[in-house]
């Protein structure tokens, strides 16, 4: 099989699965969010339940400071839980003879997990015990994904609803719901899929086995199929294992891989048809989702050209650029993976980022600074990509002359501010937190690739500090391996980008859901620009490119391109 021939099956693959399940999946969503009630009677009594214990009226709902207040003060308690975890695992049960992570690491993984990063600065198998595995990790990988859900939701009902003094709806049920009624069921499927393709199960630290050299080695055993169903659902991307979904326990199969991909992809694409519904105009759904197919199928492809020729004397002499990519996969399926994580915060990797060409790397980097809208996490990438429709409504107004409205809501100086505001706190992030990294005399230690400045290695090196801070911003988690961050200064400030990264961009959608909420909704007239169709979708794409493009292109040609044209 040639290698375009597997490129090619495996999308139409991907694509085919998405499109069979995107219209009944995503208006289950829809129901979801606004099925009144819980779950009773004959149906299971689990929501209702948690109501009770919790002491949430489930009929209640809540302003956008409520929602907000709400969504604070739970991760709060989520990240301060896994924190106090982590320093006590020595003494707990299930802890395979590993004692109290560091403080550091500690704050950095509390962080990582709760803002749905997944960053790992550390070996799980050596690091993290069984308990901690489940009890902290898997449980972060469910909730913050569920938070993000939420968000989504709640910026869809202030567009949806007019005049109800606000109301975005209730933080608690939200929760509950993409909890219970989505990602459990959701991943118990994938879970069972990926045990019946060799995925490891266990709560065994490991067994002994004979190396090829004959010396006595361990290898380390996990509860992988449940975590890497959710790790993949909910877009979170950290694994039990180091070598992530490269190793054969995560990801055994060309199957297990393909299956990994459709689920990471799953719900953020689902949730472009909730959108439509929700807010009466499936069009506006389509729209959207047109958008992120076009900048992911573009990234793709200059992706695959990058990583399918052979550059470079090593490359040159093996005839292809496999260095850093799993066999098992090839060049095709870790390239779609990889495009797949980078697009979305997942952070899950199949292969070594690092050792993509320039070209390559450059092009999977520039997918997380468009701010991983294409389709982006699950809950976060929609939202973020209707701040830049909001944005994009702007600008079409500006230019043409017509007046900023979008779905019947006006677009006042309030809600542009908190548009724009969420839009610049990324880049804010990533160019201030490599800029002072950079500059620090500790920092060219913890290059894998270093030299005389202008040199392969030197610019590699720059672009491996770029790569960290804009994962730890967007909240994706991947990173490029030659680097190490486990000094208390990568660990606090990567940390930082993580928290701020997460949950500002989170306020500024609740503020503008809250904003629309409170609006009526205006008729359309003659000067109402369009919001749905190829015109607008053009000048959203135009919009989500020209914010990237403006923004990152001088640190680009500091990085990738600069290695690219060497």
């Amino acid at each position: 099989m040639s290698p375009a021939f597997a490129a090619g099956l495996q999308i139409a693959v991907v694509v085919a699965v998405l499109a069979l399940v995107y219209v009944p999946l995503g208006d289950y969503l829809a129901r979801v969010y606004t099925t009144e009630g819980d779950l009773r009677s004959k149906d299971l009594r689990v929501e209702s339940l948690f109501y009770r214990l919790a002491r949430v009226d489930p009929r209640a709902e809540q302003t956008w400071y409520g929602y907000a207040g709400s969504v604070l003060g739970f991760s709060l308690a989520g990240a301060l839980f896994l924190y106090v975890l982590q320093r006590v695992q020595g003494v707990l049960p299930l802890n395979n003879g590993l004692d109290g992570v560091s403080p550091a690491v500690a704050f950095n993984t509390a962080i990582s997990f709760v803002t749905n990063t997944n960053w790992q600065s550390y070996v799980p198998e050596t690091t993290m015990s069984p308990l901690t595995q489940s009890t902290g990790l898997a449980v972060q990988n469910f909730v913050s994904a569920a938070v993000g859900m939420g968000v989504a939701v709640a910026l869809i009902r202030g567009f949806a609803r007019t005049a109800r003094g606000g109301e975005i709806g209730n933080f608690w049920v939200d929760l509950t719901r993409g909890t219970l009624r989505i990602l459990l069921p959701l991943s118990f499927v994938v879970a069972l899929i990926l045990l019946s393709q060799g995925v490891v199960q266990s709560y065994r630290s490991g067994f002994t086995a004979t190396g090829l050299d004959g010396h006595a080695l361990t290898v380390a055993l996990g509860p992988v199929a449940s975590q890497e169903a959710i790790k993949e659902l909910g877009t979170n991307g950290g694994g039990i294992l180091a070598a992530n979904s490269a190793h054969p326990f995560e990801n055994p199969t060309p199957v297990s891989n393909i299956v990994e991909i459709i689920a990471i992809l799953l719900i953020p694409v689902a949730l472009t048809r909730t959108f439509g519904t929700l807010v009466g105009n499936r069009r506006q759904g389509l729209t959207v989702l047109a958008v992120m197919a076009l900048i992911y199928a573009a990234v793709l492809a200059v992706t695959l050209a990058a990583e399918s020729g052979a550059r470079g004397a090593a490359a040159t002499a093996a005839g292809t650029m496999m260095e850093g990519k799993e066999v098992r996969f090839g060049i095709p399926g870790s390239v779609l993976f990889a495009v797949t994580t980078t697009g979305t915060s997942t952070g899950a990797v199949n292969s070594a980022h690092d050792s993509m060409s320039p070209l390559g790397g450059g092009a999977v980097l520039l997918n997380m600074l468009f701010g991983e809208i294409a389709p982006g996490g699950v809950g976060s990438g929609l939202y973020g990509m209707l701040m830049l429709a909001v944005l994009a409504v702007f600008v079409g107004g500006l230019l043409v002359g017509r007046t900023p409205e979008f779905l019947g809501k006006k677009l006042r100086r309030r809600e542009i501010t908190m548009a724009a505001l969420s839009v610049l706190v990324m880049p804010a992030l990533v160019l201030a937190g490599t800029a002072v990294t950079v500059i620090l005399p500790a920092t060219g230690s913890a290059l894998g690739n270093s030299g005389d400045p202008g040199t392969p290695g030197a610019v590699h090196g720059f672009t491996e500090v770029l790569y960290a801070y804009a994962s730890a911003s967007n909240n994706n988690g991947s990173a490029f391996g030659g680097l190490t961050v486990t000094s208390d200064w990568f660990q606090s400030s990567l940390g930082i980008c993580m928290l701020l990264g997460r949950f500002l961009p989170i306020l500024f959608a609740l503020a503008l859901a809250g904003s629309l909420a409170a609006q009526q909704r205006t008729p359309a007239s003659a000067g109402t620009l369009p919001t749905a169709g190829v015109g607008f979708g053009g000048l959203l794409t135009g919009t989500t490119v020209l914010v990237a493009a403006l923004t990152f292109f001088p640190v680009l040609a500091l990085g990738p391109i600069a290695e690219a044209l060497h």
